[in-house]
C-alpha cells in the first residue's frame, strides 16, 4: 500500500464542483511542493478515493477543506488543518504547509485543535457552525432541485394546471405538482436532521427531523429548520454527556436507541413547539417586506437580491436567497424567483465575456474554464465562476456582485415571472418574458465580464504563480484540445531541466547572512552585477512580495524564493551557500543554509513553475542533497544539476 506525506478530504454543500475543485487544487499544490497527497471527496455521489486507517495512520499531516461533516475524529493525533471548502480552492499551498507545521495543533477527538488567542478560537467555533449548516444544505440541496423540476414540468400544462377547478387542469400536471410539491416540503425537515447529524450522528438525525417537520407545519420555514437543527444537535450532544454515566458496554443500545431519541425528540420538539409562533412572525415580517421592496422599489430589491446570490456562490447568503425565492413560489409569488435565478446564472456567463474580451491576460485553461461556463450558466450552476473568484476575491466578487445586482433589478423592474426555482434556461417556456429575461441576464454578466477583464489587466503578470490552474471538469476527459495540451505538456516537462539555466557566475558560496531579507537583497544586486535583471529594488521588492503571499522556506535547509518582474532579462536560477543558517519559518522550522532561487522574466507563460517543479523533486531524493550540502565548488554544483534528472 503507497504511503502518502499527507491525506485530506474535501466537501461542498452542493457536491458538485467544489468538492473536486478543491481536490485538484491540493494535488497540483503538492506536487509543486514535493509532496504526495491523497484527498477523500464527499461529494452528491457519495465518498470516493476513501481513507484507509493505514493511510491516515503514515500521513504526517490532514487538511480538511469541507463544508460538511467529514468524520474528522479519525484525524485524532495528527497534525490537522480545517477550513471552508473554498479556502482549499484559493490557498492550497498555505494549507499544506500548515499541515505540516511542527507548530500546528495535534487534533483530538471530539474538539477543535488547540490555539493560542481568542480570535483563533471563536474562528475555529465559527468554523464548526458553518460545517453544521453546510451539511444540512448538502442534502437538501437535491429535495429542492428534484422538486422544483417536477414542479417547473407540471406548468407546461398551464401555470394552474394543477388545479382541479380551473379550465387549464390536466391530471399529469396534477400528479406531477403534488410529487414535486411533496419533494419540495421535504427540505425544510432534511436541513435540521443533516444539520444535527453532523454533531450528534444517528440520534441527531433522529432528533433533527422530527424538530425539523415541527417547525416546518408551525411556519418556520428555512430559519425555522437552521434553528430546529442546531437545537436537536445541542438536545443530543447534552443527553449524551448527561448519560454518560451509563457505561457504554451495558447500555450502549439503550442510549442510541430509546433514551437519546425519545427525550431528544421529546425536548427539542416542545421547544421549537413554544418556538414555532415568533419564528413564523419573524418569516411573514421578512416576506411583507420583500413584497413591499419589490412593490415600492424594485432596483434596491435587485441590489439586495443580486449581492446576496454573488456573494459566496453556494454559501449560506447565496442559499438564503434561493430558499425566500422558492419559499415565495410556494405563495404564488412567481416575480422574486426571476431576480435569484438572474443573479445567480450572471456570474458564470461573466466567466465566458471575460475571457473573450481579454485573452491575453488568462492562461489556456482559464479560456476553456471561462468557454465552458457559457454552458454551466445556462442551466444555472454558478460553481464554475468559483475560481474566478477565488483568484483575486477583493476585487474579483464585486465585480460579479455589481452584474447579478443588475439582472436582478432589471428583472424586478420589468416584472418578469419564473414559475420553477432550477433549470436556468431550460425553462424559458415558462417564463412571461423570455427574450427580456435573457437579455437582462446577459446585460448582467456583460457588465461583470467586462469588469473581470479589466482587474484580469491589471493583475496581469504580478502574479507569481499561477493562482488558478483548476480544471472543474477533473481533467476535461471530452475535450480534445485539453488532451493535446496535458499530453504536450506531458512530453516537454523533462525539457525543463533547472540546469539550463545555471550559470556557474550564479552560484556563490561561503556566504554569510544576519537575515532572510539580507539575503534576498544579495540576490537582487548579483543579479543586476551578472546582467540578469536591471533594476536591483525592483526585484527586492518582488522577493519581498512573494514572501508575503507564502514562506518559501522548505524542508532540509533548503529555500527557494522566486521573483518575477519586469527588470528580469532571462529566467536564470541563483544558488547561495551560506556558512551559518538563517531562519525562514520553513516548512519544518529549521534554518536555511541552502538558497535556490530563480529569476522570472515578466512575459514567462508558467516556464517557471515547470522549473520550480523540477527542482523541488530533485530535493526529494535524499542522495542528491547530501551531495548537494557536502560540496561548496560551483562546479561540482553545477555538475551535480546536469547529472540529476527530476
Amino acid at each position: 500500500m503507497p504511503k502518502y506525506d499527507l491525506v485530506g478530504a474535501t466537501g461542498c454543500a452542493t457536491g458538485i464542483a467544489h468538492t473536486f475543485m478543491a481536490q485538484e487544487a491540493l494535488e497540483k499544490a503538492a506536487k509543486e511542493l514535493g509532496y504526495s497527497i491523497k484527498i477523500e471527496t464527499h461529494g452528491q455521489t457519495g465518498i470516493e478515493n476513501d481513507l484507509s486507517p493505514e493511510e491516515i495512520k503514515e500521513a504526517k499531516g490532514v487538511v480538511i477543506a469541507s463544508d460538511v461533516d467529514v468524520d474528522a475524529e479519525r484525524f485524532a493525533g495528527k497534525r490537522v488543518v480545517i477550513v471552508p471548502v473554498a479556502k482549499g480552492i484559493k490557498d492550497p499551498k498555505g494549507l499544506i504547509q500548515k499541515a505540516l507545521n511542527p507548530a500546528t495543533p495535534i487534533y483530538k477527538p471530539g474538539q477543535v485543535a488547540k490555539v493560542s488567542n481568542n480570535s483563533q478560537k471563536s474562528e475555529s467555533f465559527g468554523t464548526k457552525l458553518y460545517t453544521l449548516l453546510m451539511n444540512g444544505i448538502s442534502h437538501m440541496l437535491p429535495f429542492v432541485v428534484a422538486g422544483g423540476v417536477l414542479i417547473a414540468i407540471s406548468f407546461l400544462w398551464g401555470i394552474y394546471s394543477a388545479d382541479p377547478k380551473n379550465a387549464q387542469y390536466n391530471q399529469l400536471a396534477f400528479t406531477l405538482n403534488k410529487v414535486g410539491s411533496t419533494t419540495m416540503n421535504l427540505m425544510v425537515p432534511v436541513l435540521a436532521a443533516y444539520i444535527a447529524e453532523a454533531l450528534a450522528k444517528r440520534s441527531g438525525l433522529v432528533v433533527g427531523f422530527a424538530a425539523g417537520m415541527i417547525t416546518f407545519a408551525g411556519g418556520g420555514g428555512f430559519l425555522g429548520g437552521i434553528i430546529a437543527g442546531y437545537l436537536a444537535a445541542l438536545v443530543v450532544f447534552l443527553l449524551q454527556k448527561a448519560f454518560k454515566v451509563l457505561p457504554d458496554k451495558q447500555f450502549r443500545g439503550l442510549k442510541s436507541i430509546f433514551l437519546y431519541p425519545v427525550l431528544g425528540v421529546l425536548i427539542a420538539g416542545t421547544i421549537m413547539f413554544l418556538l414555532n409562533g415568533p419564528i413564523e412572525s419573524i418569516n411573514v415580517s421578512a416576506m411583507n417586506w420583500l413584497k413591499s421592496v419589490q412593490n415600492s422599489d424594485p432596483i434596491v430589491l435587485g441590489l439586495i437580491v443580486g449581492a446576496m446570490c454573488a456573494f459566496d456562490f453556494g454559501g449560506p447568503v447565496n442559499k438564503a436567497a434561493y430558499v425566500t425565492g422558492t419559499a415565495l413560489l410556494a405563495q404564488g409569488n412567481f416575480y422574486f424567483m426571476a431576480g435569484v435565478s438572474a443573479a445567480c446564472i450572471a456570474p458564470p456567463l461573466a466567466t465566458g465575456f471575460a475571457v473573450l474580451l481579454n485573452r491575453k491576460s488568462y492562461s489556456k485553461s482559464e479560456r476553456t474554464a471561462g468557454y465552458v461556463n457559457f454552458l454551466l450558466g445556462s442551466t444555472h450552476i454558478t460553481e464554475g465562476a468559483i475560481p474566478f473568484a477565488a483568484k483575486h476575491p477583493l476585487w474579483n466578487i464585486p465585480a460579479f456582485m455589481i452584474g447579478s445586482a443588475i439582472a436582478a433589478a432589471l428583472s424586478y423592474v420589468s416584472k418578469i415571472k419564473v414559475p420553477a426555482p432550477h433549470g436556468g434556461f431550460i425553462i424559458l417556456p415558462l417564463v412571461n418574458h423570455p427574450i427580456l429575461w435573457v437579455v437582462y441576464i446577459v446585460i448582467g454578466a456583460f457588465i461583470s465580464g467586462v469588469l473581470l477583464a479589466l482587474i484580469a489587466k491589471k493583475f496581469e503578470g504580478k502574479d507569481s504563480e499561477s493562482s488558478m490552474s483548476v480544471d472543474i471538469f477533473g481533467a476535461g476527459e471530452d475535450t480534445e484540445d485539453i488532451k493535446e495540451e496535458i499530453t504536450e505538456v506531458n512530453q516537454k516537462e523533462d525539457d525543463h531541466d533547472p540546469s539550463e539555466i545555471l550559470n556557474i557566475n550564479n552560484i556563490k558560496s561561503d556566504l554569510e547572512f544576519t537575515s532572510r531579507d539580507d539575503a534576498l537583497k544579495y540576490l537582487a544586486d548579483l543579479s543586476v552585477k551578472n546582467q540578469l535583471a536591471t533594476d536591483s529594488k525592483k526585484v527586492y521588492d518582488r522577493y519581498l512580495a512573494r514572501e508575503e503571499e507564502g514562506s518559501t522556506g522548505m524542508t532540509d535547509g533548503f529555500a527557494i524564493p522566486h521573483a518575477q518582474s519586469a527588470a528580469i532579462n532571462e529566467s536564470a536560477m541563483i544558488i547561495l551557500k551560506l556558512r551559518k543558517p538563517i531562519d525562514w519559518n520553513s516548512l519544518d522550522g529549521k534554518p536555511i543554509d541552502t538558497v535556490i532561487s530563480f529569476l522570472i522574466p515578466q512575459v514567462d507563460s508558467n516556464e517557471h513553475l515547470k522549473y520550480l517543479s523540477n527542482t523541488a523533486k530533485l530535493l526529494t531524493h535524499p542522495d542528491f542533497i547530501k551531495k548537494l550540502k557536502a560540496t561548496n565548488d560551483p562546479a561540482a554544483i553545477k555538475k551535480l544539476f546536469t547529472e540529476y534528472k527530476a
